[in-house]
């Protein structure tokens, strides 16, 4: 089911709310936000799933509002070190982040470029298997503590 929506390009509005993701609860979502829209992908030997959600501004206005939420099934994945060398597509960790706590947890953070839009990146190892990633827009890395504390896989 989740895979045909990503596939037929369908956008919610209003977006879905804190699950959105099949098997995550993303319980701290901040407002502001216009649609919603699945993503999904299998590429190099890992399967991804997550959601977006936006506001209706254009990507390069420095005022838009973006949450991208994302989970890896990545099977190399043991240690926040393994994220430099994890098969992405987009929103690869290549040398240029840092490891930081935010929201309780142990990230590799780093800052959002062209292909990402602007704001935050991290991403963490939830468990043996499972990547979370998280890219928040300019507008909303001061509540990136609360929404990635908020984050629960099931």
């Amino acid at each position: 089911m989740i895979t045909k929506r990503s596939k037929a390009n369908k956008a919610d509005s209003p977006p879905r709310g804190v699950i959105a993701i099949k098997g995550l609860r993303v319980n701290h979502i901040p407002k502001g936000f216009t649609y919603g829209q699945v993503r999904v992908g299998a590429h190099d030997g890992i399967r991804e799933y997550g959601y977006q959600w936006s506001d209706n501004r254009d990507d390069i206005d420095r005022k838009r509002r973006s949450l991208w939420v994302r989970v890896v099934c990545w099977s190399d994945a043991h240690e926040l070190a393994q994220l430099r060398r994890a098969p992405l597509q987009f929103g690869e960790f290549t040398g240029d982040e840092r490891a930081a706590k935010i929201g309780g947890r142990q990230v590799l953070v780093r800052t959002g470029d062209g292909a990402l839009g602007h704001g935050r990146y991290l991403g963490w190892v939830e468990r043996k298997g499972v990547v979370i990633t998280v890219m928040a827009s300019r507008p909303l890395v001061p509540e990136l503590g609360k929404i990635v504390k908020g984050i629960r896989l099931s």
